[in-house]
């Protein structure tokens, strides 16, 4: 399946203003404090202490608000970095938000009961008592450190997406309910309206991109293309396709390669988004994904009916054709990521050559295998598809192996999409063979 689609490359130019934007912000942050302190904030020890734990209070919820910014998914915003580097600097960010909020939770109290020469307890349940929305505050904190916990690599291993996805909504509350908090009872507010309206705006502004990026827009534009499932196809052992139609598809601006969140109307499908890539390139009236079974949901897609009603976010990512700058691609699939990097298959030309790598441990995991011998054979030699199917030992992944099997792998644009030792392997194998860092591209499974 094939059409026109816009090529975005996501040139340095817009990762560059991206961070200017972002660090001029920190800088208005870091001046509400700087303009706002007094003589009184440094002639004690416990007032340094209150004074540093006002500015780790900023820093952190700023860090906080622009995590949630990054993953919006604000269109112009993620055609100028790229949804992939948005999504590495949340994850970034978003460790160092909640160290600078619980240095700040508890410095504050440090400062407060030296002051008043009571035990830390007693200070944190008189200022739970004193300062206005402090509970609320507190809440949000405790939110805060749920989704942090659960964001660490080996914490993620252990949720399921759903669970993964509900205790990260959490975090918009967090945040809202720390914001009254902050300009009743902050020092750098309180009769500071300036100051005031700006931290307004920002939490405004953050709010207005969640609402409108996150739900208004997928819902107009869901709408608007009518989206239902026509099919839901077997593949092999726990695999399924899901092939929806609906109208002006093109509309969506979708590349191959790309995903999209998915909602279906349908018990137990319609509360949450779920990200799967297309596995196959967009047309005017189709579009399709193809899914292992990994959980609950992903099993119970192959009972959705059809005529069922479809409801998209996206499309997401920069793993297009876009990117490629090279006559000759190296294509990695490993299982079922082996999804969109399928559909990237249709996105390009027949000028460019193409040596597929498909990974898999065992051969009833080879996925679409007939789909990708039947482009191979009508490609007109333009395209040949290489089977690694056993253990890591049988196939390494390092840059002799590849490089034997790909003769000109250091000399092409690289794609691959699986697991995150599959990618971390051929990543350094590309490195190892002198790749340019601009010409490795990679989607990975995790949550975003």
């Amino acid at each position: 399946m094939t059409q026109a689609t816009r090529i975005y490359k996501h040139s340095s130019a817009g990762t560059d203003w991206a961070a200017l934007l972002l660090g001029g912000g920190l800088g208005l942050t870091l001046a509400l404090q700087l303009t706002t302190v007094r003589r009184s904030d440094f002639t004690t020890v416990y007032a340094n202490i209150a004074s540093l734990s006002r500015l780790l209070a900023l820093v952190g919820t700023y860090f906080a608000l622009i995590g949630i910014l990054l993953v919006a998914r604000i269109p112009w915003v993620e055609r100028g970095v790229g949804h992939d580097r948005l999504v590495t600097w949340h994850r970034k960010l978003g460790p160092w938000s909640l160290y600078a909020i619980g240095g700040h939770v508890l410095l504050v109290i440090i400062s407060f009961a030296g002051q008043d020469s009571i035990p830390l307890y007693k200070e944190l349940w008189a200022m739970l008592q004193t300062f206005d929305w402090m509970w609320f505050a507190l809440a949000g904190f405790v939110l805060m450190i749920f989704a942090g916990v659960t964001s660490y690599k080996k914490a993620r291993a252990k949720l399921s997406y759903e669970t993964w996805w509900l205790v990260h909504i959490y975090t918009y509350f967090a945040m809202a309910a720390s914001f009254m908090h902050q300009v009743l009872n902050g020092q750098m507010f309180v009769g500071h309206p300036l100051n005031r309206a700006y931290w307004t705006s920002l939490y405004v502004f953050v709010a207005f991109s969640i609402i409108y990026w996150r739900f208004g827009v997928p819902l107009i534009r869901s709408m608007k293309v009518n989206l239902k499932i026509e099919k839901v196809v077997i593949e092999g052992p726990g695999v399924i396709s899901v092939i929806m139609r609906g109208r002006n598809l093109h509309k969506l601006g979708a590349q191959g390669g790309q995903f999209f969140g998915w909602r279906f109307l349908a018990r137990g499908h319609f509360l949450m988004s779920h990200p799967y890539s297309l596995s196959a390139a967009p047309t005017q009236h189709l579009l399709r994904i193809t899914v292992k079974d990994l959980g609950d949901h992903s099993r119970s897609l192959a009972f959705l009916k059809p005529g069922t009603r479809v409801f998209v976010e996206g499309p997401y990512g920069a793993f297009t054709t876009g990117r490629s700058t090279m006559p000759h691609v190296v294509l990695v699939g490993g299982g079922v990521g082996i999804t969109p990097v399928r559909a990237l298959i249709d996105e390009f030309n027949g000028g460019v050559q193409i040596d597929l790598i498909y990974r898999a441990s065992r051969a009833e995991d080879l996925v679409l295998r007939e789909e990708l011998d039947y482009l191979a054979f009508n490609s007109g030699g333009s395209m040949r598809v290489h089977y690694l199917v056993g253990s890591r030992t049988e196939h390494p992944m390092d840059a002799d192996s590849l490089t034997a099997l790909v003769p000109r792998f250091a000399d092409s644009d690289i794609y691959i999409c699986g697991p995150e030792a599959l990618v971390s392997a051929v990543r350094k194998a590309a490195e190892d063979s002198g790749v340019p860092k601009n010409r490795f591209h990679d989607e990975s499974f995790s949550f975003s």
